[in-house]
């Protein structure tokens, strides 16, 4: 191994997070990585494969993108709520990519809508059911609109009125703060988020499932991988030291605590003996 390794992914904190694992243990095992981060996946699947890559993916994510990408924005999402099962249902389209996934977590990070404790108990809110027929303003990704897991599916499966979408970010400040002033009803975060309970938020129930399987996977271009096989050998470890819980964990010590991204990403690798 060894070598140049670019590596690309959104640059919310948990993304940060696990990419900043990822450049560590690629770097002690002798790359010499380069990452770049962007505000959504179309920035980066341009150039995936191609000068990127790596990249730490969501399986329900980066499946139900090739899947639009190669069939339209109207092609029958993936649904399965089973990692496993959404990429064996993408695995044809991975292959035509040139993309092959590593192993998954059990770690696993779907979106999530928040609205304020207050809102929440004034209105009876726990579930995203009891905001059918209501106009909401929503503050999210910029890439929210029409998608199944984030505006498509409020309005399709849920009967909510997006009258309005700010892109103000996934799980960013800006968008807490717009649903806290009142500028949002509804805010886009992730089922991790550790901060909400420290800013009066609470997640609303997704209880028509609109979320498919988000566990976290290396995705990794089939020709870097096949140059370099020990890439598996350094990324799946850490997929297997990853859970749910540690992973709400660490994003906590990030957005609560103001703990910088790269030391607690060594901290994490370090206390698992990742390096």
């Amino acid at each position: 191994g060894g070598g140049p390794v670019t590596i690309a992914s959104q640059s919310f904190p948990e993304a940060a997070l696990v990419t900043s694992m990822y450049e560590q243990l690629l770097a002690d095992a002798g790359y010499e990585p380069t990452v770049n981060l962007v505000d959504a996946r179309d920035a980066y699947m341009a150039d995936f494969p191609g000068s990127v890559d790596v990249v730490p993916e969501y399986v329900g994510g980066i499946v139900n993108f090739l899947n639009s990408r190669a069939n339209g924005d109207d092609a029958e999402p993936f649904v399965a709520g089973d990692g496993q099962e959404l990429a064996d249902q993408g695995a044809d389209l991975l292959d035509e990519a040139g993309i092959t996934l590593l192993e998954l977590s059990e770690a696993t990070d779907t979106n999530a809508f928040f609205v304020t404790q207050e809102r929440a108990e004034e209105e009876g809110w726990t579930a995203l059911s009891d905001l059918e027929g209501e106009s909401v303003v929503l503050a999210a990704a910029p890439d929210c609109e029409g998608r199944l897991d984030c505006e498509g599916g409020l309005t399709d499966e849920y009967g909510i009125d997006i009258t309005e979408i700010l892109p103000l970010g996934y799980a960013s400040d800006q968008t807490y703060q717009s649903v806290i002033d009142g500028e949002s009803d509804l805010g886009l975060t992730a089922t991790t988020d550790g901060t909400l309970d420290s800013l009066g938020l609470v997640v609303l129930e997704d209880d028509r499932e609109i979320q498919p399987a988000q566990n976290l996977v290396p995705a990794v271009a089939t020709d870097f991988l096949d140059e370099n096989p020990d890439i598996a050998e350094i990324l799946n470890p850490l997929m297997a030291a990853l859970t749910t819980e540690k992973l709400t964990e660490l994003n906590g010590r990030i957005t609560v605590d103001r703990e910088q991204t790269e030391d607690v990403a060594r901290d994490f690798l370090e206390s698992e003996g990742l390096i």
